[in-house]
């Protein structure tokens, strides 16, 4: 068994500014920590993390990488930046940090944390539940930095960001990496408990339907979610009903073994981290009698607790680390072989934890992006799920639009104007 070494989380020291009735608040599941104002005037924070772990005001791309197949003109952050800060009628953030019960994995009952994010000065009109892309360092949690999600609230939308199982207030714990009813249900659970809350303090949205939201891992997590909410909190006369407004995901992992079978069958990583993240979250997250140096490489299981478990490092720093992207340089020979007796075992799992093999198709309107050119999640995942989920309200964005990290980017321009849009066609009836 792995152990984890990082103590408990301790949130970052901040000068909480006196906004929200804290006092409404006691008695409630969510439980606020600590509250602050970010001013988005000078663009985002410097606490504001890509997928890949990159601080967005640091990243560039090199065009001259035609393995990344980057064929337009540079990209900066600076540049996506200029265009992702386009409104201009609200430039503050209020960020709370609380606590919720939730559960691990063994069902048992636990305290997760996570961000609420609302625009000064006004009610949201709308609540997102935002499922986050893959983090490594605690500090990339919610908790502990600026979501990119959150230049949508100065469209006047409010968001709640759950941090996981593993981060945050839990980050001495290992994350069921793609752990997807976990999750789902650990991001639902917050979502319940921040909704009677924002109503104790006066913050309670305009509009009482939510829309669901995530990218990468998030993407896929966002699916999970939705068919949670569609499955199990659908009826009208439960208390705890949720009505789905809209559903946006990019470039999510769908197919947990498609993806697992591309790092084998072509023999790439494209995003090293991820192949023991998903090694360690199927098998300690699902109970599976294996042990991992069956399937990883010894030296790299070595690091597991020093690199990944500590939650010290970004996915970017763990990246050098393992210093390879040749999948059979991380994995055992028996892993690399399909027809194991433990690669089926886990195949198992895989397919258990992959969203398009649940016996359901979205209701709710579903947008949907991901590049052709994506080097971290395959572009499989999204024909996959393109194919399983034929007659559903969900419009498809796929084509080449670069790296993963790039698209993410792109997606969320996307999500903004697509709310733009339904705002402004919402004026034209009223």
């Amino acid at each position: 068994m792995l152990i984890a070494l990082l103590p408990s989380c301790r949130f970052r020291d901040q000068d909480y500014v006196d906004f929200l009735d804290i006092e409404a608040g006691k008695g409630m599941a969510f439980r606020v920590i600590g509250q602050h104002e970010t001013d988005l005037t000078d663009g985002l924070p410097p606490n504001c993390y890509l997928p890949g772990g990159t601080r967005v005001n640091d990243y560039t791309e090199d065009t001259d990488n035609e393995d990344a197949i980057r064929k337009t003109n540079s990209v900066t952050g600076a540049a996506f930046l200029q265009e992702l800060l386009r409104y201009h009628n609200q430039k503050k953030v209020i960020e709370i940090v609380g606590t919720y019960p939730s559960i691990n994995g063994n069902w048992d009952s636990i305290r997760l944390s996570g961000k609420v994010m609302l625009p000064k000065g006004r009610k949201p009109k709308r609540m997102i539940l935002v499922s986050h892309y893959t983090v490594c360092s605690n500090a990339e949690a919610p908790s502990n930095a600026f979501s990119l999600e959150g230049v949508l609230v100065e469209q006047g939308y409010g968001l709640i960001i759950p941090d996981y199982l593993g981060y945050g207030f839990t980050a001495d714990q290992v994350h069921p990496y793609l752990v997807m009813d976990l999750t789902a249900r650990n991001v639902v659970d917050m979502y319940l408990a921040v909704r009677p809350w924002l109503k104790a303090v006066g913050m309670e949205p305009e509009y009482d339907d939510i829309n669901l939201m995530g990218y990468s891992q998030g993407g896929a997590n966002t699916m999970a979610v939705q068919y949670l909410i569609e499955n199990e909190y659908w009826w009208k006369e439960d208390p705890d009903y949720i009505q789905i407004h809209r559903v946006f995901a990019g470039g999510g992992p769908y197919d947990v073994k498609a993806t697992y079978e591309r790092f084998v069958t072509t023999d790439t990583a494209g995003y090293p981290v991820a192949v023991p993240l998903v090694l360690q979250g199927m098998i300690l997250g699902n109970n599976l009698n294996i042990k991992m140096t069956d399937l990883m490489q010894d030296w790299l299981y070595a690091h597991m607790d020093d690199w990944i478990n500590c939650k010290r490092f970004t996915s970017a720093q763990i990246n050098t680390f393992i210093n390879t992207k040749v999948t059979h340089k991380l994995l055992t020979e028996e892993a690399m072989n399909q027809k194991s007796e433990n690669v089926a075992e886990l195949y198992k799992a895989m397919t258990a934890n992959s969203i398009t093999t649940y016996n359901w198709i979205p209701e709710a309107p579903v947008y949907m992006m991901h590049s052709m050119d994506d080097e971290v999640v395959p572009y499989t995942n999204a024909t996959n799920a393109k194919s399983r989920w034929k007659g559903a309200n969900i419009t498809y964005n796929f084509g080449h639009y670069g790296t993963h990290v790039k698209t993410c980017l792109r997606f969320i321009m996307a999500v903004q104007k697509l709310l733009e849009q339904e705002e402004e066609e919402r004026k034209l009836y009223e």
